[in-house]
């Protein structure tokens, strides 16, 4: 089997996680090379020092070679040239078969600005595959993938960003549960019990 790549790139720390962590442990499980870009420290959210530690320990969860830092002030990040090439330096470096970013429709400027710099940096990519988070809007999801055996893990790598789970900003709601809730309505859209969904800026089948 061939062994392919995928560049799972995010705003923030848990944004991956929250997104599409059990889609990429079904791919490391299955020993394919997995790579991280974070474009943010999350300092808005809490200490940089302790929010890239939890990206860290989560990066051993999901089974990912390395993560690479995009080096932007949490809620600073611009849709601009510079945002563009470091997405596009990161691509060259990594050649990935597979990207997932976020969505470029939410209510979080960071999520908007790195979903529209992604669409230009992967302008040469095969397959790129945008997932959602709570701050997602008008998510119409193309694809689904069964996350039923790797929820349980999902689910540790977004408590190893010990700091932020209850941070939702919803009364006596935690990231963990809006995450099983929200894998268990995709799970019905898609007709399994859990599932993540994506909504695909490029997707080829091979036959």
């Amino acid at each position: 089997m061939k062994k392919i790549k995928i560049l799972a790139i995010g705003a923030h720390p848990d944004d991956i996680e929250f997104g599409c962590a059990g889609t990429l442990i079904k791919y490391t499980d299955k020993g394919h090379r997995l790579f991280l870009m974070v474009m943010t420290e999350g300092g808005f959210g809490g200490s940089t020092s302790v929010r890239a530690r939890e990206q860290s320990d989560s990066r051993e969860i999901l089974g990912a070679e390395e993560i690479f830092w995009g080096g932007y002030e949490d809620t600073h990040l611009l849709m601009d040239q510079k945002t563009i090439s470091k997405i596009e330096e990161v691509i060259s470096k990594v050649r990935p078969d597979f990207i997932f970013c976020n969505f470029r429709d939410d209510t979080h400027q960071d999520h908007r600005h790195l979903a529209q710099a992604t669409i230009s940096a992967t302008r040469y990519i095969r397959n790129v595959l945008f997932y959602e988070g709570p701050t997602t809007q008008s998510f119409t999801p193309h694809i689904f993938v069964d996350i039923s055996d790797t929820l349980d893990r999902k689910i540790k790598a977004l408590e190893a960003h010990r700091s932020q789970v209850t941070k939702t900003n919803i009364e006596d709601l935690t990231v963990v549960e809006l995450a099983r809730s929200s894998a268990n309505f995709r799970g019905i859209q898609g007709r399994v019990k859990y599932a993540e969904a994506f909504h695909s800026l490029r997707l080829f089948i091979n036959i």
